[in-house]
């Protein structure tokens, strides 16, 4: 018998200044804080898994290269567009329009220190 895994059960974001990370995913986002956190990390009570962002662990070096390369990170939310025009307001940078998907609309922008997000909606 082999064991395999059920899926993510945490994600978290290596950031450089923390607390403009945390504040950025709580003000943008609409993101809570859990009661508590590790040392070093600010950690939300988001579903189905929690997302912190954290301080980089040793060895990682954040100036190599643009964060999360290669890594796709979807969140759901109710309204896409709304979200969409939300962030837009606040001068975040989008990085690609509303477009229909496959799992409804959905778009990207640029979240802390240049990690790139999607939203999409139902």
């Amino acid at each position: 018998m082999s064991i395999g895994i059920d899926g993510p059960d945490f994600i978290a974001l290596q950031v450089r200044d923390l607390e403009a990370a945390a504040e950025f995913c709580e003000q943008h986002l609409g993101l809570r804080r859990t009661p508590a956190s590790p040392p070093g990390a600010v950690v939300f009570d988001t579903k189905p898994c929690p997302l912190a962002v954290r301080e980089p662990l040793p060895g990682t070096d954040l100036d190599a290269g643009r964060p999360g390369l290669g890594v796709a990170l979807w969140f759901s939310t109710p309204d896409a567009t709304a979200l969409h025009d939300q962030l837009t307001a606040a001068g975040i940078r989008i990085l690609t329009p509303v477009n229909d998907g496959p799992f409804g609309p959905f778009f990207s922008f640029e979240g802390p220190e240049g990690y790139v997000l999607t939203a999409h909606g139902a």
